[in-house]
């Protein structure tokens, strides 16, 4: 008799703990990069970086444009739609021209890389996106201190010869 008892109140427990359903809260999709960088960036720092110099040990290796040609100027606008999709992309101020100016854009992950891999940006002339003008590396991506980095390489014969690095904090 007390065997069964025990048994009942047993199954009473598991009952009782079975039915349990936490309350989560509902559900949210993940925050993906293009929610983090949809906006106007503007221009903190634009370092040139000579690569052929930088794997040789010559000096100088690397030089400050930021206050040079109207860089101080420069803005990145990355524009999404209301789904966080990538639409156009358009540089703003009077500075020489880097990359395009303006055009299309996509990432090549929406997602930071668990291995720690830059995200590349890619950037296409045309709204279809199969024309690639340009490739720039996500080395930093915008977090609670809203500031991104960006990095653009120019290669020769699959050499990299110089390289730019774009630091951007957000302006909107």
């Amino acid at each position: 008799m007390r065997s069964k008892i025990i048994y009942g109140l047993a199954i009473m427990g598991l009952l009782a703990v079975g039915c349990n359903n936490p309350d989560d809260g509902s559900y949210v999709d993940p925050i993906t990069i293009y929610e983090k960088v949809d906006g106007e960036w503007g221009l903190m720092n634009l370092k040139m970086v000579d690569e052929y110099a930088k794997a040789n040990a010559i000096e100088p290796s690397e030089q400050n444009l930021s206050a040079l040609f109207n860089y101080e100027d420069f803005k990145l606008r990355l524009n999404v739609d209301e789904n966080m999709q990538p639409t156009t992309y358009e540089v703003l101020g009077d500075v020489p021209p880097l990359f395009s100016p303006n055009g299309y854009w996509k990432l090549s992950s929406a997602f930071q890389q668990p291995n720690g891999e830059a995200i590349n940006i890619y950037l296409y002339s045309d709204a279809q996106k199969t024309t690639l003008t340009d490739e720039l590396k996500l080395i930093s991506v915008p977090g609670s201190n809203e500031q991104m980095e960006i990095q653009l390489v120019r290669t020769s014969g699959g050499n990299p010869f110089v390289s730019y690095s774009f630091k951007l904090n957000a302006v909107n």
